[in-house]
């Protein structure tokens, strides 16, 4: 080998090697920010955070900075109850009882959501004679906490819920998911051999690197290597290993009655994520598409065709 062919062998592998520490830095700022919340007033508005080209330029560099939002409280009475992790942490929830409840469905909201978002479903399994529970996870909403492992230790989080309505005498306990949500309902059976009555996954990601190469084909980029990165540092900075966030795997454990719901539309979770994770259910299981929505609020979207399945899937 010559000395100028070594030369630039040397140049390519130093410019190779120096991409490859820029994208991981990059891809480490993209997983804190994911996985991290600030308290609720505490950071810049997400238009003031991408209102000029420098900020969007750092925005890209850094990723988005999120707040803990403060939904609406319900209409209804409810009664507000507090849960303690077993890290110390205080979840709130809503807890709404109706007269003659036929039972209670505890409902999880989305990533970067709060338990608000999911009253218009509360308020309609309420006219359904159902009471409901809403919890905000950890680090969302009016919980303490400000990391979120997209589901790996919010399961317990759902446990807790479902502990409270056991020792509270109900018996019949009825889950409600709705994308990460979903996702921890099938880890929380995996984790805890919960045994509720009946399951409704709304929008479930089927692996945490695959929802993940659904953010990057969102945002027009390949999906790999660039998934297995951000996942791979989104468990790596938070200390559990991403890539066992497996809810299709988790739904292998489900014995109840199972609705799986999903729009059409969905640009993050794929129709592919979707029958693998229905495929995996051996208990009684529906699946349901919304050909007008995408990863939305289903109820909101498409109330009559929501109502008209979850009445049928909770009656039979």
């Amino acid at each position: 080998m010559t000395g100028k062919r070594r030369k630039l062998y040397k140049r390519i592998f130093f410019i190779v090697t120096v991409f490859f520490l820029l994208i991981n830095l990059i891809l480490i700022g993209q997983a804190y920010h994911l996985t991290h919340f600030y308290e609720h007033g505490t950071v810049k508005s997400i238009e003031e955070q991408t209102g000029s080209f420098r900020n969007q330029a750092q925005v890209v560099l850094f990723g988005l900075k999120q707040e803990k939002l403060i939904g609406t409280k319900p209409d209804s009475a409810f009664s507000n109850i507090k849960l303690k992790t077993k890290d110390s942490l205080v979840l709130d929830a809503w807890l709404i009882r109706v007269a003659h409840s036929k039972g209670t469905i505890a409902l999880f909201h989305g990533h970067g959501s709060e338990k608000s978002a999911n009253l218009s479903q509360s308020n309609t399994f309420n006219e359904m004679g159902y009471s409901t529970i809403l919890v905000d996870f950890r680090a969302h909403g009016q919980s303490e906490g400000n990391t979120c492992t997209i589901g790996y230790r919010e399961a317990e989080d759902i446990k807790l819920v479902y502990d409270f309505l056991e020792k509270n005498g109900e018996k019949n306990i009825i889950l409600y998911g709705i994308s990460m949500g979903a996702a921890t309902v099938t880890k929380a059976i995996n984790d805890y051999d919960l045994a509720p009555k009946k399951i409704i996954l709304e929008m479930p990601f089927a692996s945490l690197n695959e929802t993940a190469e659904g953010k990057m084909r969102m945002a027009g980029l390949p999906a790999e290597p660039l998934a297995s990165l951000l996942t791979f540092w989104g468990g790596a900075i938070n200390g559990f290993w991403a890539f066992n966030m497996r809810p299709k795997e988790f739904v292998k454990k489900i014995k109840c009655p199972v609705l799986l719901q999903w729009g059409r539309q969905d640009k993050g979770v794929s129709g592919a994520e979707i029958n693998e994770i229905f495929k995996n259910i051996s208990s009684t299981k529906k699946l349901v598409v919304y050909e007008k929505s995408g990863h939305e609020n289903l109820c909101e979207n498409e109330p009559e065709k929501w109502e008209g399945n979850i009445d049928a899937f909770l009656e039979q």
